[in-house]
This record gives structure tokens, sequence and C-alpha cells, in this order.
């Protein structure tokens, strides 16, 4: 009895005792299973020991494909397998399939890397709040743009709150620190609101002399140009003299 028994279990090399399968003795090595791995556009048979970990599978594939273990990610049976898990536990067997993905998580990059991408991230966001706003503006001076070029009149103070309201927004993208992306779409707004501050001024002139064409009538005293050197660039210009200059008080917005 005691000599079926030894017959019946044996010793793998990891130092765990197991049964011994009836097919064992058939087999030219039976330690050694060959499971089918997919990665990409590859598929490839790879014999490795079955009492090994998932991670362990992961260094052999990193061999063959040149991607670090850290940052695959191995399927089987369509579900993520963790390093610690062992093949013949998970139910790996001769010609089982496993798939191979690459997976990148912020822990992998370079913190100088995920630091700059945050950053980017912040002002592009910063930017879009602010186009949000300015939409809604754009349409209010189209209005206006409308009604008094279509030769009637509104009021002073309605011109004069579009326009501060406007000066608000060039205020925000000012103060707005950004890089790559946000930076490009930070002055491509900047120049929009420009625009419609530049409109708005028409406007002004038009509703004060109706019967007024004349293009060169307005004059634009704002220093535009300040906006596309970055943060804090904003400063007060020095008036023009001139009798058809539009001024606007500089000071309400500092």
């Amino acid at each position: 009895m005691k000599g079926s028994n030894e017959a019946d279990w044996e010793m793998r090399p990891s130092g765990m005792l197991v049964q011994r399968r009836e097919d064992d003795s058939a087999s030219p090595n039976p330690t050694t299973i060959t499971i089918k791995v997919s990665y990409a556009s590859q598929d490839f048979d790879l014999p490795v020991p079955y009492e090994f970990t998932f991670g362990e599978v992961k260094s052999v594939i990193s061999q063959i494909i040149g991607l670090e273990p850290k940052v695959q990610k191995l399927l089987f049976r369509g579900k993520e397998k963790e390093d610690h898990e062992y093949l013949h536990l998970a139910g790996v067997k001769d010609n089982s399939k496993v798939l191979v993905m690459e997976e990148k998580t912020v822990e992998d990059k370079n913190p100088e890397e995920v630091k700059l991408t945050t950053e980017i991230s912040r002002g592009a966001e910063a930017v879009y709040e602010v186009r949000k706003e300015v939409d809604k503006l754009s349409e209010q001076v189209s209005a206006v743009q409308t009604v008094v070029f279509g030769g009637s009149n509104v009021e002073d103070k309605d011109i004069i709150c579009l326009t501060e309201m406007l000066m608000r927004q060039l205020l925000k993208l000012d103060g707005i620190d950004a890089e790559g992306e946000g930076k490009v779409q930070r002055k491509m707004e900047v120049r929009r609101v420009q625009s419609l501050v530049e409109t708005m001024d028409a406007v002004k002139a038009r509703n004060a002399n109706p019967f007024s064409n004349n293009s060169n009538a307005v004059s634009v005293t704002t220093q535009w140009e300040t906006f596309e050197s970055g943060v804090g660039s904003l400063n007060a210009p020095p008036p023009r003299p001139s009798s058809t200059v539009v001024t606007e008080d500089w000071e309400q917005f500092e």
C-alpha cells in the first residue's frame, strides 16, 4: 500500500508535492507545457514549465517580442491574470491560448512628462471655459451689430457693457498659463475676442453717428500685441489724440 502511494505522488522542482498524472510516464518532459501566445500580428508557441507564474511568463515573452514585462497585460480566457498567479492553478494546459496586450499607465511615465501633460491639460481646459463664455457674447455682438448697422439705435450703456464683458474674457485669457496645444488655443481665442471688441468699437461709432459710412472713423487704441507674449502681459496702452478715437477705461479691468 505504501509503495502504491509513493508511485502516485512526486515532488516538482518548485518543491510542491503533486499527484502524478496518468500520462506523465509517457511524456518525455511532463513538467513543460506549450502555450499559444498572440501579440498584435504575431502568433507563436511558447514552451514553459507548467508551474510558472504569469509574471515569469512575461519575462520569457519579453525576450521574444521586446516588450517590457511591466507594460504587458496577459489575458487568459478573456480575463487579465496577475503576476503571482500560477499557470496550472489558473487552468492553463498544453495548447492554451494567452493574449498579450500593451498597457501604459501614468506610473510608467517620466514624472516630468506627467507634470507637463497635466499642465497642458489644465491650460486647455481653462481656455475652453473662456471659449464657452465668448460664444455667448459673440451672439450678442452679432445681434447688436445687425440692429445698429440696420439703421436703428441702441443704448450706449448696452454697447459699453458688452464691450466690458469681452475685455474681461481677454483678461482671463491673459492669466492662463498654457503650453503646447493649450497655448495655441489661447492665442486663437485672444484673436477672436480682439476681433469682437473691434466690432463693438465700430458699432459704438456707428451708433453715435448713424449716417457715417467712413470705415476709417474708428481707431482702436487697444494694445493687442501685449496679449501675444504670455501671462500677465496686459498693459493699459497710452491714448492717442484723435477726435474719432474710441477709448476704453482700462483701469477698471486691472
